[in-house]
């Protein structure tokens, strides 16, 4: 056991196949959950970005230990952290105010690329455990975060009236009928001259509330111009 595991820290052309294969599947293995959830970023874009952090943290290795060139092994690396960040960013869509999308497949294109380094660098434990919590998290949490949104959900509306003497009018309905929050006074999306418009936060618990029946309970008052969810 121990012979072996001194094979696997070694750095020749067998221990090099071994932590790229290694790449190969545990990227591959994050993105199809994201091919499943039809995300941008899927198998492929996870296998490459795993591939290429362990290419880059085998590099310095190589230059250091091969080349014997007075080098810091991890500066190549290192540029992988942060670089990684700009595909990241592709993957985020800013859909309103409460739907972001994207977020945790940038995550998990970052996570790659660490465990990618991790396997450059023949840290096979840190690899591995941080590629089965990743697995865990995307899986079982994943479900775990549904229910908790399931029952905290919220979305925004915008209430458009005809005149300020309303606005307490309409903010006691708002409050009556819905459970509301971040409520502010703001000028009217309609360019209409008197009008007023009203933003809220509208909180959805378990999903008993939609922007259709808030717009049904505001426009059935009379100062109501009309009600749409906020975007």
């Amino acid at each position: 056991m121990k012979d072996l595991v001194v094979f696997l820290r070694d750095f020749n052309i067998y221990t090099v196949l071994i932590r790229l294969v290694l790449a190969m599947i545990i990227g591959g293995t994050i993105g199809v959950e994201r091919n499943k959830q039809g995300r941008a970023a899927g198998m492929r874009t996870h296998i490459l970005v795993c591939l290429g952090a362990t290419l880059a943290s085998m590099i310095g290795i190589y230059v250091s230990e091969v080349l014997h060139i007075d080098n810091d092994p991890l500066r190549v690396g290192a540029q992988v952290v942060s670089g990684i960040g700009f595909l990241g960013v592709g993957t985020i869509l800013i859909k309103g105010r409460f739907q972001i999308t994207g977020l945790t497949t940038a995550a998990g294109l970052w996570t790659a690329a660490a465990i990618g380094l991790a396997l450059g660098a023949g840290f096979y434990e840190g690899a591995l455990v941080t590629f089965l919590c990743s697995v865990i998290t995307i899986t079982v949490v994943h479900r775990l975060e549904y229910t908790i949104n399931k029952k905290y959900s919220r979305f925004g509306m915008y209430v458009e009236i005809r005149s300020d003497k309303h606005v307490r009018e309409a903010i006691n309905h708002l409050e009556g009928n819905f459970s509301v929050r971040d409520i502010q006074v703001t000028s009217p999306r309609s360019g209409t001259s008197g009008n007023v418009g009203i933003e809220a936060n509208v909180l959805n618990r378990d999903f008993r509330t939609s922007p259709d029946n808030v717009t049904e309970v505001m426009e059935a008052c009379d100062y109501v111009v009309f009600t749409i969810e906020s975007i």
